[in-house]
């Protein structure tokens, strides 16, 4: 059993198959083995049938001879050898002495032996076996009864039938069970091809698309509509090759725009730069310009290191992955607003914090936070008022700045964008998609519009943590 099953899954030479020649091969072979196990049972189910009607018909003729020849053993109650011919058996009597009485002329010899003797000693039951006769070996059906003579002596009466016949029979039907096996096998494998071919098609299709993509970096989708297991697999490739573009376009954008945005601060520091070597050597800078140059080069030193950080930072995966905790995003607020009333002394803030319950990466939280209040910082008139409130799932921050153009409006959280109200201003232009690309990470979105009393406004949305951590939270 395990050898025709290792042939299917293996060639000849013990090389492993395609998936369809080995789901078409184990196909017909598990077919095959089944209707094995299911002619062999019906074969020996038929044989024994047939071989117990044999014993029947037997015993039901030797209960009509009884008579007769217990009423006369020496002549064998009047039988000879051409009515058992027409009977189609052959008889012999056994004494329980082993001695024998025969039909005169019979054609063929019985010979009884010991099952044969036991019947006719213990005068009850009945013994039946299968034995070869005569020169040319024909294989027979012996069945012995008791019987008692008139003069109380016991015997077994003894016949025997040819099985040739039966033989044939059963022949007929063990050639007719080795041509299902090997019709059902060809039909199986036939069909089990089939079936595989259909069945591989969408994994032929995800493996042409794995090499397009190898060969030619292209990252093209399936498009598969099945709706199945291998049609989620399908599904499962695009998203993923969906995923992957998506990755790559947002790396190859980031690394446009960094080149972009990272030239100029490089350009102004190397400029500095040669100026004081150049001076080092000539001496042709006027007093005071060294100490304002080097100012000039140490601005552009934090603002390129501002800039690293916000391209690390949006660098990152759009899923929280490195420690999201349960935390109070009322707490995470406040520490953004302390940082943020260090920058601007001058501004008065109006704060209403309500805790709400998240689950999230505080720093990375506490980062877009604190951009949202630089923002509102940078433009709000000296003495003016930052507004900043926490109410169930919802944080807004508003200023009484200049506000935002309606052009500006749909392209505000974009990376490196800035207004033309902006362009005069210190920072990387990555703030705001900073905030954007925290919040999206954590499962919430961000708003940009303009206050009624003017100035900016951005809401926050987060999802709420779920009752059970809360509840833990609060114990």
């Amino acid at each position: 059993m395990i050898r025709p099953l290792r042939r299917a899954v293996l060639g000849r030479n013990g090389e492993p198959r395609t998936l369809q020649q080995r789901f078409a091969a184990m196909t017909a072979a598990v077919v095959a083995l089944a209707v094995a196990v299911v002619g062999m049972i019906a074969y020996v189910s038929t044989s024994r049938s047939l071989y117990g009607q044999v014993d029947d018909e037997l015993v039901s003729v030797a209960g009509y001879m009884v008579t007769p020849i217990a009423s006369d053993v020496t002549g064998m109650g009047g039988l000879n050898s051409s009515s058992l011919q027409a009977a189609n058996v052959n008889i012999v009597l056994v004494k329980s002495d082993r001695s024998i009485v025969r039909v005169q002329g019979e054609k063929v010899s019985i010979q009884p032996d010991a099952p044969e003797v036991a019947v006719a000693r213990m005068k009850f039951g009945k013994s039946t076996r299968t034995v070869s006769l005569g020169p040319d070996g024909q294989r027979y059906r012996l069945v012995a009864v008791p019987m008692e003579a008139k003069d109380n002596s016991s015997y077994a009466l003894v016949l025997a039938r040819p099985l040739e016949p039966l033989v044939d029979t059963l022949d007929q039907l063990r050639a007719i069970l080795l041509w299902l096996v090997i019709g059902f096998t060809i039909i199986a494998a036939a069909v089990g091809y089939t079936i595989g071919r259909r069945v591989m098609q969408p994994l032929r299709q995800l493996s042409d698309a794995v090499a397009h993509v190898t060969e030619t970096d292209e990252l093209v989708p399936i498009g598969s509509t099945r709706a199945d297991e291998l049609g989620d697999l399908s599904r499962a490739f695009d998203t993923m090759m969906h995923s992957l573009a998506s990755s790559r376009n947002r790396q190859k954008y980031l690394i446009a725009d960094a080149s972009h945005e990272l030239r100029t601060p490089l350009t102004s520091m190397r400029t500095n730069v040669e100026l004081l070597v150049a001076d080092e050597k000539s001496g042709m800078l006027p007093e005071g310009a060294r100490a304002e140059i080097l100012g000039d080069v140490a601005a552009q030193l934090g603002e390129f290191t501002s800039l690293v950080g916000d391209l690390v930072q949006l660098s990152r995966d759009d899923v929280v992955l490195p420690s999201p905790e349960p935390l109070d995003f009322a707490e995470v607020v406040e520490s953004a607003i302390v940082r943020a009333k260090r920058r601007g002394s001058s501004l008065n803030f109006d704060v209403s914090l309500e805790p709400f319950y998240v689950v999230g990466e505080p720093d990375t939280l506490e980062r877009a936070v604190t951009n949202l209040l630089d923002n509102a910082v940078k433009f709000s008139p000296r003495g003016g008022t930052v507004h900043v409130h926490l109410a169930g799932d919802t944080l807004t921050v508003s200023d009484e700045g200049p506000g935002i153009a309606q052009d500006d409006l749909p392209h505000i959280f974009d990376r490196f964008y800035r207004s033309n109200k902006a362009r005069n201003t210190p920072g990387t232009g990555l703030g705001l998609s900073i905030v954007a690309h925290t919040v999206k990470a954590h499962g919430g979105w961000v708003h940009a519009d303009n206050a009624p009393g003017g100035g900016a406004m951005f809401t926050v949305r987060l999802p709420a943590a779920p009752p059970e951590v809360v509840a833990q939270m609060d114990h």
